[in-house]
C-alpha cells in the first residue's frame, strides 16, 4: 500500500534488547554444519522450473537428488554420488522445488494484521495503516518485521521484496537488523526522506552491502503531481544499478493521478520497472507498459480483502509481461502462499467462468519461483534449481491429512498444500527450517515481543 501522508517527527526509542549500533541485531550467520556439501537424497519429485533439466515448464525430474555445494546448486539427478563429508537430508516421498519468491511486501505491517477489515483501501490506510505507522518506534519495527519474516519463511518464501513506508533513518538500522536476523533472502525497496536526499545510497552503502542476501530497490509513486520526484527517485535507481518499485492504479480512483502518463513523462518506463498491483489498466496502457518491458507485482489476496478488483492477468500474459506474486502486508493478513497461488488461479477461473483461463496450475507455479525472480531482476541468481544459482530450496512433505493422497503433486502444491506441508528451507545453502520449525529465529520469544508491541499500540 502508497502511505497517503508523510511520516513526522523523529523516532526516539532504543534499539532492540541486545542490538549492536552496527547492525542492530545478531545477524544470522549460518554454521559450520551448514557450510558443508548437502546432499538432498531420494525426492520423490524434483521440480526445477529448468525444462534443459526435466520435463515441461516446471522441468520435474522423478526421484532424483540435489547436490548443494559452496551454498549453490551442484547438480540434480538420479543416484548422485555423496561427497566425502556431506550432509544428508532425507527426501523419500516427499518434493523439492526452488523456493518461493514474494516480489511485493510491507512486512512491519503484522502490527495491524486483521485490522480494519471492513474498509476499502483508503478506509483502511486512514485507519489502520497511517496511524500505527505514525506510532511505530524503532524497537516496534524490529519485532513487528521480524514475526513477519518468520511467518513467510514458514511458508516456505526463501526471497522476500520488502516496500519501505517513508520512515526517518533509524527504523531502517531496525528494519534490515531484522531481515538479516531472519537469514531471508531478501530486497529492500525504500524511499529518500525529504530531509535527506541521499538516504537511499546511504542504506545501500551502510546497510545493504553488509549482508551478502541483501539486495536494494527504490521506492517510489507514480503520480503527475510528484514528477520531480519521480525522475529524482528513478535517476538514484539507475545510478545504483537497481530497480525502481511503485505502486500503479491499485484502485480505480487512483487514475485521477494518471499514473502511467507519469511514468511516461518520467523516462521511468523499462525493465527496471516494477509496478505493484496493476489492476485498472486499459488495454492501451497494457500494450504501452508490456512494450517497455515494464515488471509486475499481482497481490491477488490484498486486492479482494480491500476490494480492489482483479488483475487482467491472461491479457498480460498474452502480452509477455514478466509478473510475480506478492503478498502485500497486513492486507494479505497472513503469509500463506499456497493460498496466494490457489487465489490467483481461482480469480481468473470466477471472473473468466473458465478453468484453462491463465494462470494454469503450472504457470501459477513458475509465477511463485522463476518467473518471480524474472520480474526483479533476479533470475541470474535464484528461482530454479540450475546449476550455479544459489541454494534457495524448500522441501515439501505430501504426507498429511490436507495433501495425501498422491494424484497430481503438481496440481495439489497450489490446490492442497498449506505452509505446514514445508518441512525444510535453505536459503544460500542454510537450513533456516528444519523438520517444520525455523531455526534461525527464536519462534516463541518472536511472537511473545510482538505481542507486547502490540499492546503498547493498541491498549
Amino acid at each position: 500500500m502508497n502511505r497517503r501522508t508523510a511520516l513526522t517527527g523523529l523516532m526516539t526509542a532504543p534499539l532492540a534488547a541486545g542490538a549492536s549500533k552496527a547492525s542492530g541485531a545478531p545477524s544470522f550467520r549460518p554454521s559450520e554444519r551448514d557450510a558443508r556439501d548437502v546432499l538432498i537424497r531420494g525426492a520423490a519429485t524434483v521440480l526445477t522450473m529448468a525444462p534443459e533439466i526435466g520435463d515441461g515448464l516446471l522441468g520435474e525430474v522423478r526421484g532424483a537428488d540435489v547436490l548443494v555445494r559452496d551454498r549453490r546448486v551442484h547438480a540434480v539427478g538420479q543416484g548422485l554420488d555423496v561427497p566425502a563429508g556431506a550432509r544428508l537430508v532425507d527426501a523419500s516421498g516427499k518434493l523439492v522445488m526452488p523456493g518461493f519468491i514474494d516480489v511485493h511486501n510491507h512486512l512491519w505491517q503484522s502490527s495491524f494484521r486483521g485490522g480494519c477489515s471492513g474498509q476499502e483501501l483508503d478506509g483502511w490506510l486512514d485507519g489502520c495503516h497511517v496511524p500505527v505507522l505514525d506510532a511505530l518506534t524503532p524497537e516496534h519495527i524490529f519485532w513487528f518485521v521480524l514475526l513477519s519474516c518468520v511467518d513467510v519463511l514458514g511458508s516456505g518464501v526463501t526471497t522476500v521484496v520488502d516496500w519501505l513506508a517513508p520512515m526517518p533513518y533509524p527504523m531502517h538500522v531496525q528494519y534490515f537488523a531484522a531481515l538479516d536476523r531472519s537469514g531471508l533472502r531478501f530486497v529492500v525497496a525504500a524511499s529518500n526522506d525529504a530531509r535527506d536526499t541521499r538516504l537511499v545510497p546511504r542504506l545501500n552503502r551502510e546497510l545493504v552491502s553488509s549482508c551478502p542476501r541483501a539486495s536494494l530497490q527504490v521506492a517510489g509513486s507514480a503520480l503527475t503531481a510528484a514528477l520531480e520526484q519521480m525522475r529524482a527517485d528513478y535517476g538514484t535507481a539507475r545510478d545504483l544499478g537497481v530497480m525502481y518499485h511503485c505502486h500503479l492504479l491499485e484502485t480505480e480512483d487512483q487514475r485521477r493521478g494518471e499514473p502511467v502518463r507519469a511514468l511516461r513523462e518520467a523516462g521511468a518506463l523499462g525493465p527496471g520497472t516494477l509496478a505493484a498491483h496493476a489492476v485498472h489498466l486499459t488495454v492501451e496502457e497494457m500494450a504501452l507498459l508490456a512494450g517497455h518491458d515494464v515488471r509486475m507485482a499481482h497481490c491477488p489476496l490484498s486486492n479482494m480483502r480491500l476490494g480492489s478488483g482483479v488483475m487482467r492477468l491472461p491479457e498480460l500474459h498474452r502480452h509477455g509481461v514478466k509478473i510475480g506474486l506478492g503478498q502485500d502486508g497486513a492486507a494479505n493478513d497472513s503469509s500463506d502462499y499456497f493460498a496466494l497461488m490457489k487465489t490467483a488461479v481461482g480469480l481468473q477461473r470466477a471472473v473468466h467462468q473458465r478453468a484453462d483461463v491463465h494462470p494454469r496450475i503450472p504457470d501459477v507455479l513458475y509465477m511463485a519461483t522463476l518467473g518471480g525472480a524474472e520480474a526483479i531482476g533476479m533470475d541470474d541468481r535464484v528461482g530454479s534449481l540450475t546449476p550455479g544459482k544459489a541454494a534457495d530450496l524448500i522441501i515439501v512433505d505430501p504426507h498429511t491429512a490436507n495433501f495425501a493422497p498422491r494424484r497430481d503433486w503438481t496440481s495439489q502444491l497450489v490446490l492442497n498444500g498449506q505452509p505446514h506441508n514445508v518441512s525444510h528451507v535453505f536459503v544460500d545453502g542454510a537450513e533456516v527450517k528444519k523438520d517444520g520449525q525455523v531455526m534461525s529465529v527464536d519462534v516463541a520469544e518472536t511472537v511473545a515481543r510482538a505481542e507486547r508491541a502490540s499492546r503498547t499500540l493498541h491498549g
